[in-house]
């Protein structure tokens, strides 16, 4: 059961509310991209999700991919897809048109994005890598490896793999030993050993791009001197053809929960002492130029959590449809689960958690198009200054929320959801993953409480919180008695965000263990609150929509889902600012023994 029909409605509704929030309309270059025109984008990405990428999910679980004598063959299906993937110019949907991609924004390329990981996430998880190393070339590469690598890497002929983890580094980047030795003819000779690496071998495109961290000789210690360099698979010759095989070898695939489909590999550098990479950037400063896939791959991991609650949703109200049982509570009729409240529940639990993420994502999505859009130097840090605060929230809170969507997912189903025929079981083992690659939650929070809040005295936060506020008021402003209530509930929700944060501003060196146990509550409080405001902005868009007697069912059904998430989400924020305040109860005198 991999059926996926791409939410249409609802992701043009999401991009219309994005467009009143942030009026990207009235940027000169943007304003070009109107709802006629993304909304055939976005029917042409679906059929392709349904009709090819869809069908393949369930086939690359169930044969995941093999490895033999060091090469990985892909599931049945994969190859034709990918073709078919770059063919229809999907590869370089948002990379540059001096390359061949055809460079539309952000706020187009991510409900597009939402689909593929949607449909199949094993198989599109090239997907981000390419588009990250593609703006990595773009700001650090010089112009003879821009066009050495972006032509081949837009057109899907080489993809790219992201080559950070050591077996014995784990997250921990400063510990990186692979070692990067100059040649004196401006390439380095690479010898080192990477695990977990993402399509880091397969056999759909003709070369593989990795980027490595490495260390040169005299590299000072920790992150100040990881350098990034450009490994092929196979070298390039001056030409742009294809080369010698550049002694980049697979050592092995990981069996894993999930995700079957996508190659893990296990990748050694220079067995042979014949691996040769090229600097991208200046030396020691690599987690600068890495930073930037890191952060697209942080975005698409975020938009992940949202794919796998919308197949949790669309595959949960199908089968709550059509399964019959039990009696209806009032009328005791024999009636489909979809009539039992406490299924509805769980519907409307992971559509509303749905829908406020996509907004989130798509938002997210708009900032960055209008930061490299705008020659305003004020308005422009504002923006980045925006997108850095909501990106750790939106890559953890997602992926976690994806998890308990999945969850919910199988809950629906009961007993059949436990049973593999169904195909829901799949959502859960491959959801897993996705609070763990990309930076755990853990690291995400870290990032969030002390990078994004502390670092800055509160500024970017309590910029935000003013923006939930204003939202808060103008929903309040429609005399209407349920948007009042709602609007009342988000300014007590911020009220409570304010005071919680005012006293981690004001915590001394003493209260670092609260601080760092309570990171994650904290994170968790923010992204409940990032959800009622969206959700708010979207009840107000509706009730302006119903007041023009536009499509009022669906339009009603937004301002539902909103006063839902409000009754029973929203309360989860008050119980988790109260653990960020006494995070470290226990922690400091519990004696971990085996």
């Amino acid at each position: 059961m991999s059926e996926y029909l791409a939410p249409l409605k609802d992701m043009l509704f999401a991009l219309d509310v994005v467009r009143q929030q942030t009026g990207i309309e009235q940027n000169e270059t943007l304003a070009e991209f109107d709802s006629s025109f993304v909304a055939a984008v976005l029917e042409e990405a679906g059929k392709f999700a349904r009709g090819v990428l869809a069908p393949l999910n369930a086939v690359g679980d169930v044969q995941g991919c093999r490895f033999d004598n060091g090469s990985v063959t892909t599931p049945d299906g994969w190859k034709n897809a990918f073709d078919q993937f770059n063919e229809g110019g999907w590869m370089g949907l948002a990379m540059s048109a001096d390359f061949g991609g055809q460079q539309l924004p952000k706020f187009i390329a991510q409900p597009v994005n939402e689909m593929w990981l949607s449909a199949n996430l094993a198989f599109v998880m090239f997907h981000a890598l390419s588009q990250g190393c593609s703006e990595i070339l773009s700001h650090f590469g010089t112009d003879a490896q821009k066009a050495r690598y972006l032509e081949a890497i837009v057109s899907g002929r080489w993809t790219v793999a992201m080559a950070l983890t050591e077996p014995n580094a784990g997250s921990d980047l400063a510990a990186t030993t692979t070692k990067a030795v100059p040649q004196g003819d401006g390439t380095y000779r690479i010898k080192g050993q990477k695990i977990f690496i993402t399509y880091g071998d397969h056999d759909l495109a003709e070369n593989i791009v990795h980027l490595v961290l490495a260390r040169t000789p005299d590299a000072p210690a920790g992150s100040r001197g990881i350098s990034l360099f450009a490994v092929p698979k196979f070298r390039i010759e001056e030409d742009g053809s294809i080369g010698a095989f550049n002694d980049v070898a697979c050592t092995g695939i990981e069996h894993k929960m999930g995700l079957h489909g996508s190659p893990t590999c296990s990748m050694s550098y220079g067995d042979n002492d014949d691996c040769i990479g090229e600097l991208i950037g200046e030396e020691n400063k690599g987690l600068m130029a890495m930073f930037v896939l890191m952060n697209e791959a942080r975005l698409s991991t975020g938009i992940q959590g949202v794919g796998i609650g919308e197949m949790s949703y669309q595959h949960s109200l199908r089968y709550a449809t059509e399964r019959t049982q039990g009696s209806h509570y009032s009328s005791g009729q024999r009636v489909s689960i979809v009539e039992h409240p406490d299924v509805q529940r769980m519907l409307l639990s992971m559509h509303s958690r749905t829908v406020a993420l996509r907004a989130i994502g798509y938002l997210i999505a708009a900032l960055i198009d209008l930061s490299e859009h705008s020659t305003d130097k004020a308005e422009v840090k504002a923006l980045r200054d925006r997108v850095a605060l909501l990106t750790p929230i939106f890559k953890a809170f997602s992926t976690e929320e994806g998890n308990r969507m999945a969850g919910t997912c199988v809950q629906v189903y009961g007993g059949m959801g436990f049973v593999e025929e169904t195909g829901v079981a799949q959502f859960m083992r491959d959801a897993r993953i996705i609070t763990i690659y990309e930076g755990t939650t853990g690291i995400q929070a870290r990032d969030l409480v002390f990078r994004k809040i502390l670092a800055d005295q509160g500024n970017a936060l309590n910029t935000l919180l003013t923006d939930v506020r204003s939202s808060a008021e103008r929903l309040g402003s429609r005399d209407q008695a349920a948007l009042a209530v709602m609007a009342a509930q988000l300014t007590n929700a911020c009220r409570a965000t304010s005071s919680r944060i005012e006293a981690l501003l004001g915590a001394g060196d003493d209260q670092q263990l609260r601080l760092h146990a309570g990171s994650v509550p904290l994170l968790e409080a923010l992204g409940t609150l990032l959800c009622g405001w969206q959700l708010a902005e979207i009840a107000a868009y509706a009730s302006d929509k119903i007041a023009a007697n536009e499509d009022p069912v669906y339009h009603q059904n937004q301002i539902a889902l909103a006063q839902f998430y409000f009754a029973h989400h929203l309360p989860g924020l008050f119980a988790q600012l109260e653990t960020v305040a006494c995070a470290d109860a226990g922690l400091g005198s519990y004696q971990f023994v085996e």
